[in-house]
């Protein structure tokens, strides 16, 4: 059965059902003050602690229900207000280091900190001084130490994901005993340290000492969600650790009775399985320039749908107002045909990528993951992947082809285009290319033109998710004109600790992305730690990772750039992870109660510029 047909049946079956059924949509969303979200979960989470899962909803409701210092505008490069007010590297004397508009004077602090002298970069954050926890205490910088002091002390949080977003903070901890300290507030240390605080100010301003990188204050100031110190310093310890698999009662409320500072509210008593119901704050601190709510929707209840198509029809028939769910370019058509309903297709910022297994641990190496650490033949297998072809037949053309270098043209300022040099343009002369190299490494076939390997046919599994089938179908086709067999494999629930990490997979699918928020973080993760990381294939290159090295600790920002631009096709001609496209994220929402939603690159419809925009439509 063809895509296109497999399309046409899915339009009549969700179509057909809403005949006449049009006039009673509003009906199904009694409350008019209220946002209907739909979203496909196996289920949905008990616990609300918000450093707990990344799985799933969880993350969402987390962000919602509490805080990070501030917020990251990839396309400004600005911090953005959340509990923090504003931020500076400062001297040792706590002055900041800006120039006459208030900007980071980035010559005077490598002039500065070059300096061997200092091991750190010092930074200076101020908080508002009108926020309070939703249980009504105020909120200050003691919470905020509480916070990151507990990210670093791995004996009390049990959270390797807290370790990784604080490694550049020089607040470090041996096994529950502080060794060195980062972190200065009034009342700890900021005096001994040299930074003034006046009595004023003491529960708004707070020093922290990073490693001498540009961007080690990202993961800070926006990765960890600020947890209330009176929530859970009194009861955290070495035997009932913040992030539990089984919670003694204490924490277990703590868990499902959220204490945030966000601008949402769980409903705990409307909340559970099949949906969660979140009040917005009256008294958030943040609000429109003009002094009005930053968001006018009063209540979200989000609904549970276990299946995707399920949802759709929940949506077309009226039940919900949005998914917060990306879906398949194949429902374009269908959405085509239906009126009251906005259409998000934003630019996506994820590449999804080809992963080689290329260094396997050595349980896990046989000969055919012996072809995989040939240089030559991962080129090959590059050669022969079309990305147009995939864009357009897996993507129905919502998408578009992703660099070599993994990083976005968008990024301007340190795309390097010479990244996507290293392979012919013409797809016929790169197969041409892929099966010359072949021939010089695996030359035999079989009859019906795959090549083997002691006999046997050479062929590969791909890990990948149930909605990813059509991808590998596709590479299938692609790769059989260079004589390379794939198969799908699922993936599974926990692929990473599975498969990923143990070595155990040939390829698997990958979505990146890289920026220069998180370049510092995600370059060493994806191509030069070994272990527990996402460089999956455990990569070994001494070169890049020297390279990678000195772009997190120069001072200088053009340095940092120009780095950026050698890197790229230092990535790009290890042909380890492969760019097959980058898709544009595809959401929907009615427009019959509620009108404002944003496109925004990377996001569905349901993201934070839709929250703030939204409002009613009149008599509805």
């Amino acid at each position: 059965m063809t895509k296109r047909l497999m399309l046409m049946l899915l339009v009549g079956v969700l179509v057909l059902p809403l005949a006449g059924c049009r006039g009673g949509a509003g009906s199904h969303r009694p409350d008019p003050n209220t946002l209907y979200v739909g979203s496909v979960q196996s289920s949905f989470p008990s616990a609300y602690m918000p450093w707990l899962s990344r799985e799933g909803i969880a993350p969402t409701i987390a962000s919602m229900l509490y805080d990070s210092l501030f917020s990251y505008d990839e396309a400004t490069g600005d911090y953005l207000p959340a509990i923090g007010r504003e931020w500076y590297y400062v001297d040792e004397d706590g002055k900041p280091i800006v120039t006459e508009d208030g900007s980071i004077d980035y010559a005077r602090l490598e002039e500065l900190y070059s300096d061997p002298k200092y091991d750190y970069l010092a930074v200076k954050v101020i908080i508002h001084d009108n926020i309070t926890w939703s249980d009504g205490v105020p909120l200050t910088v003691e919470d905020v130490y509480y916070s990151l002091d507990l990210a670093t002390n791995h004996a009390l949080s049990n959270h390797a994901g807290a370790l990784a977003w604080t490694s550049d903070l020089k607040h470090k901890y041996n096994n529950g005993v502080l060794v060195e300290r980062g972190l200065f507030t009034y009342e700890r240390g900021a005096l001994e340290q040299g930074y003034q605080i006046s009595p004023e100010e003491k529960d708004t301003v707070i020093y922290l000492h990073v490693d001498k990188v540009l961007g080690a204050v990202t993961p800070l100031f926006t990765s960890v969600l600020i947890l209330p110190r009176h929530v859970w310093e009194p009861v955290v310890t070495r035997e009932n650790q913040l992030n539990s698999s089984a919670p003694n009662a204490e924490i277990l409320h703590r868990y499902t009775h959220p204490v945030g500072s966000g601008v949402w509210v769980l409903d705990t008593e409307q909340s559970g399985s099949q949906q969660i119901v979140l009040h917005r704050r009256k008294d958030y601190h943040l609000t429109k320039a003009d002094g009005s709510p930053l968001i006018a929707v009063d209540t979200i209840k989000f609904v549970l749908y276990q299946e995707q198509n399920v949802a759709l029809y929940a949506l077309l028939k009226g039940h919900i107002d949005l998914l917060d769910s990306s879906v398949s370019s194949n429902y374009l058509l269908l959405f085509e045909q239906q009126e009251d309903l906005f259409v998000s297709n934003a630019p996506g910022v994820f590449t999804q990528t080809l992963v080689f297994n290329l260094n396997p641990v050595s349980s896990e190496r046989s000969p055919l993951r012996d072809l995989l650490a040939n240089v030559e033949f991962r080129k090959a297998m590059a050669l022969a992947i079309n990305q147009e072809e995939l864009i357009k037949s897996v993507l129905d053309g919502a998408g578009v082809p992703a660099s070599a270098g993994l990083m976005r043209p968008t990024l301007e300022d340190f795309y390097n285009s010479e990244a996507d040099s290293l392979l012919p343009g013409d797809y016929a002369e790169r197969l041409a290319l892929a099966n010359s190299i072949l021939d010089g490494i695996v030359p035999e076939k079989d009859k019906d033109g795959y090549r083997l390997l002691g006999g046997e046919r050479i062929s590969f599994k791909i890990l990948g998710t149930p909605r990813e089938q059509d991808v590998v179908s596709f590479l299938q086709i692609q790769f059989k004109k260079i004589g390379i067999d794939v198969q799908y494999a699922a993936k599974g629930a926990q692929p990473e600790s599975t498969y990923l990490y143990t070595s155990k997979f040939d390829l698997t699918l990958q979505g990146v992305i890289f920026s220069l928020s998180n370049v510092d973080i995600m370059y060493p993760a994806h191509f030069s730690t070994l272990g527990r990381t996402s460089n999956y294939g455990r990569l070994v290159n001494e070169e890049l990772n020297g390279a990678i090295q000195e772009m997190r600790y120069t001072l200088n920002l053009h340095t940092k750039y120009e780095l950026l631009k050698r890197i790229q096709p230092m990535i790009a001609q290890e042909y380890y992870k492969v760019p097959l496209y980058t898709a544009n994220v595809i959401s929907v929402a009615r427009t019959d109660r509620f009108t404002g939603y944003q496109v925004v690159e990377g996001a569905t419809v349901f993201n934070s510029e839709s929250l703030q925009n939204l409002r009613r439509v009149e008599g509805r």
